[in-house]
């Protein structure tokens, strides 16, 4: 564990690694801009949008693992099985994916992941890998899609009231609907009060 956090934190005073950092600040810091300074209806979309990719960005590069893998178990992961223990499965066992501590867990660290069958048979031999791999968190990857989705769907909502605004105002400048809104307000009070 202490290579890891040494190995992290010579990766990180080097600066390398930290360029989608920045980008993802630069891109957060143009997007709220243009959501609160801008009154143009699409301009503000469109910096939504923006705003949306700098974080989906930022979680993506968190679960970068530097040197990782997808998170599938490959043939190489698996322990393998000698002909010496069939009586304790059946016949038809031996094609059949193994589960729970009899696998070998791969590490992020330095040494070798160990293995066992089940506990309760003491004739088996403790497995170890030669190699260790380190395997991405598809978490956050799959996090970011749906988000995705529900950004695409958000953005056709906000352009299709964009669309009726701009036909019932004559206008998608904010200032501009609050002006004729108000106005609207006016006369219509006006037209109760006589």
């Amino acid at each position: 564990m202490n290579s890891l956090l040494a190995a992290t934190s010579t990766t990180a005073m080097s600066g390398e690694g930290v360029y989608n950092y920045g980008l993802v600040i630069f891109l957060m810091m143009t997007g709220l801009y243009l959501v609160l300074a801008k009154g143009n209806m699409i301009k503000s979309v469109i910096g939504l949008n923006i705003f949306q990719v700098s974080v989906i960005m930022f979680y993506v590069s968190m679960g970068r693992v530097e040197h990782g893998t997808a998170p599938i178990l490959l043939d190489e992961d698996l322990p393998h099985h000698t002909d010496s223990h069939e009586d304790d499965h059946g016949e038809g066992d031996h094609g059949m994916l193994q589960t729970g501590s009899e696998v070998a867990l791969a590490s992020t660290d330095d040494t070798h992941s160990t293995g066992t069958h089940s506990p309760q048979n003491d004739t088996t031999q403790a497995m170890t890998t030669t190699e260790s791999t380190v395997y991405s968190n598809p978490l956050p990857h799959v996090l970011m899609l749906t988000a995705i989705v529900v950004g695409v769907a958000t953005t056709a909502l906000a352009l299709a009231l964009v669309v009726r605004i701009r036909e019932y105002y004559d206008t998608i400048e904010e200032d501009l609907v609050d002006a004729i809104e108000s106005r609207l307000q006016k006369e219509e009070q006006a037209e109760v009060q006589s």
